[in-house]
């Protein structure tokens, strides 16, 4: 199919799979390096997301959103190419990052119809993301940490470094916690909002580990409201994570950490907060 579509290409596509819609409008998105994204337009007023990517990634994308298919934050697969190379999905109309209240709203509300859904897998022999499985948690932190190091440059030194590296050390010994399928990237700018409200979380790039990576990931995502107690306060809504307030404190700490790495590489501007968060956190943690 051509780089672009055509809306008789599109509509022929639906046709193939039975879907009763007729495309009136095609826009392109910005896509990955990879893939081709659009948005798409029917008479009936709906939108739909038509993307090419990897088929590996989009093979692992669909098998999350169809494992999770009565999730209501959660887009719906409309097909899937027989190779993997495209699929449709339904389209999310709102925005992400800003206007989305408060913390405690938004979290507490994805803690309780998305975190809380999550299937326990039991068979898995691996952490992390399928394409790149990792055999240990402690392994998929240390890279993640790492990275994190290298995009903070001079903005926190060795000493907060060999603090993160010392907790992870500490906490990710034994592989104890029980392995979930998860969104993977559940942050602030996968979150749709409309008028303040949490309406869908969109693009998973799914691995598997405990429950709480997704929460926290979620958490440290927006530089605002990174408040001990409010932390404890959503946390308590989880139902699938049983956790004493001290290791879930240096864990958020090691979360905190890598966010703030790509708070410098992709968004300076969020700096400020987090490293005084940072200040915060560092403390608390230090004092247990």
């Amino acid at each position: 199919m051509n780089i672009k579509p055509s809306i008789e290409e599109i509509n022929e596509l639906f046709q193939k799979y039975s879907i009763n819609e007729q495309i009136m409008e095609v826009k392109q998105l910005s896509g990955t390096t990879a893939g081709r994204v659009f948005r798409l337009r029917a008479s009936s007023g709906q939108q739909y997301i038509l993307k090419w990517d990897d088929p590996e990634q989009i093979q692992i994308t669909c098998e999350f959103l169809e494992a999770y298919s009565d999730v209501r934050l959660l887009p719906k697969v409309l097909f899937i190419d027989s190779d993997n190379t495209y699929f449709a999905y339904s389209y999310l109309e709102g925005e992400t990052h800003y206007n989305r209240g408060s913390k405690r709203v938004w979290l507490t509300f994805m803690v309780k119809e998305l975190f809380n859904t999550y299937v326990h897998i039991a068979d898995a022999e691996f952490w992390g993301r399928t394409e790149y499985a990792r055999e240990t948690w402690k392994e998929f932190n240390q890279i993640s940490i790492d990275e994190a190091r290298e995009n903070l440059g001079d903005v926190l030194g060795l000493e907060d470094y060999h603090l993160v590296q010392s907790t992870v050390n500490r906490l990710f010994q034994k592989d104890e916690a029980a392995r979930f399928l998860l969104h993977g990237d559940a942050g602030v700018h996968n979150v749709v909002f409309k008028e303040k409200e949490l309406i869908g979380v969109i693009d998973p790039s799914p691995m598997v580990g405990p429950v709480l990576y997704d929460f926290l990931y979620a958490f440290c995502s927006s530089p605002d409201d990174l408040d001990p107690a409010l932390l404890w306060e959503i946390f308590e809504h989880l139902e699938q994570v049983d956790m004493d307030k001290s290791r879930l404190m240096e864990e958020a700490m090691v979360h905190l950490y890598c966010r703030i790495g790509l708070s410098n590489k992709h968004h300076p501007q969020d700096l400020p907060e987090y490293l005084e968060a940072w200040d915060l956190w560092k403390r608390l943690c230090e004092k247990h």
